[in-house]
């Protein structure tokens, strides 16, 4: 996502990145031998079992148990050697092992580990192949057991992949064997640990300030809108960002499938699904959760991403006094993300015939913010479309701002977002609300 603070047109950004890259330690197995002798004391004080409530005093007990077995078996490095193991023996203990750098690299946007021997991450939207590697296929399992057993959730052979998240809200994904043919996939979605304003968005060049102030006013004149887009593309890092153009005296409710969004209101109900447990039972499904929300006595309602037939719930909402909801969903653009929500409503089961659908789904979505990732790697909104009602059986859509792109230099992508000088249909919201836009809002340039 966004978590890139400086702008990603910085050329300097795109530098090799192997100076910050995790060493690739010359005593690689004395590392490895002096860490296990370091987790068995543990064990044995802990009586076998390791708390990871009071890190501080771990990471302390750790360190005079490392200094201690290098004395006494006479290891001999240099100071920058022993930090470097130090490091890599605590983050492999009570962190998450070789990844833990890459954790706290601001700059990094993605983690993708294919098997232990395979690791890649996204950097200013360039995916780059690093030289770290896990010592083996239980040294990566043991990792991603430690990221979603905190949560209550599982990763084993009768449920082989699983979705979770860290403590700093970053999204995971694991896969493992028989599904995964190479050893256990990993995949780490990192989200800026300060939430990104519209600013940081404009500075980034993914949308204007003229663009910033109409979505603010279609927020505040709650109009119902939906941000689509591929993997990777920024959806909810946007929707953060147009989340906080909600009045503070709204109640908001959030529905997701793994909590990603980050409100900055105060009157906010986090929801969350929960997967099914050992026994298969106890699920609670996205959709679930939504009928639940309607009588919570919502004013707004959020959901993270529509996949499944929750769309039907969702237009619903939207349609009987839930005004100003939001989701987002994968789709190659705005007409593509209505096609998918038809097909998502079809999955809820109910025998509704097509038309009925389609018209269900232009009453109750206004807009539609469509992005994209540009082969620079950066993210930019590339349509904002009105969807305007129906035309026999087809949706007429009216693209209300497009991203022109005037060409390329030194690899990046040159253009702006641009209105395209149509005013929407649904401009009555803003005189009933009291909302003003610049008279230039909608001027084409």
């Amino acid at each position: 996502m966004f978590t890139n603070r400086p702008a990603l047109q910085n050329d300097s950004s795109k530098k090799s990145s192997k100076r910050d890259l995790p060493p690739v330690f010359e005593y690689e197995q004395d590392a490895i031998q002096i860490k296990d002798a370091v987790q068995k004391k543990l064990l044995m004080e802990f009586n076998g079992e390791l708390s990871m409530e009071n890190s501080t005093q771990l990471k302390q007990i750790i360190e005079t148990s490392f200094n201690q077995y290098l004395a006494d078996e006479n290891l001999m490095y240099t100071r920058a050697t022993r930090m470097q193991l130090l490091e890599w023996i605590t983050s492999d203990i009570i962190g998450y092992g070789p990844l833990e750098p890459f954790l706290n690299d601001n700059d990094i946007t993605e983690i993708m580990v294919n098997g232990p021997n395979d690791v890649y991450i996204e950097r200013f939207g360039i995916i780059e192949h690093t030289n770290v590697k896990f010592t083996s296929d239980a040294h990566l399992h043991r990792i991603i057991d430690r990221i979603v057993a905190p949560i209550g959730r599982r990763v084993d052979e009768s449920s082989p992949y699983v979705d979770a998240r860290l403590p700093s809200g970053f999204r995971v994904n694991a896969t493992i064997p028989p599904l995964a043919l190479d050893g256990p996939i990993l995949t780490i979605r990192k989200f800026a640990v300060v939430p990104f304003t519209a600013q940081d968005l404009v500075n980034n060049g993914t949308m204007n300030n003229n663009l910033v102030g109409f979505i603010k006013a279609c927020v505040e004149a709650k109009v119902n809108l939906v941000i689509s887009g591929g993997t990777g593309t920024g959806k909810t890092t946007l929707l953060n960002v147009v989340s906080t153009y909600i009045p503070s005296n709204e109640r908001i409710i959030t529905i997701e499938d793994t909590a990603e969004l980050k409100l900055n209101q105060r009157h906010v109900v986090r929801l969350e699904k929960r997967p099914p447990n050992i026994e298969g039972k106890g699920e609670v499904t996205i959709r679930q959760l939504l009928i639940n929300a309607l009588r919570m006595r919502p004013d707004r309602i959020i959901v993270g991403e529509a996949r499944g037939g929750e769309a039907l719930d969702m237009l619903q909402a939207m349609n009987t006094g839930h005004e100003g909801s939001m989701t987002t969903i994968h789709a190659n653009s705005p007409r593509d993300a209505l096609r998918r929500i038809e097909t998502m409503v079809l999955m809820a089961g109910m025998d509704l015939p097509l038309r009925a659908i389609r018209e269900q789904v232009a009453s109750s979505i206004n807009l539609l913010i469509h992005l994209e990732r540009m082969r620079d790697g950066t993210r930019k909104v590339v349509q904002v479309t009105e969807v305007q009602g129906m035309e026999g059986d087809t949706f007429t859509l009216q693209d209300l701002f497009v991203f022109e792109q005037t060409g390329i230099s030194n690899g990046r992508v040159i253009g702006s977002i641009r209105s395209t000088g149509l005013r929407p249909k649904f401009s009555e919201k803003f005189e009933i609300n009291s909302i003003s836009l610049p008279e230039n809002t909608f001027t084409r340039t």
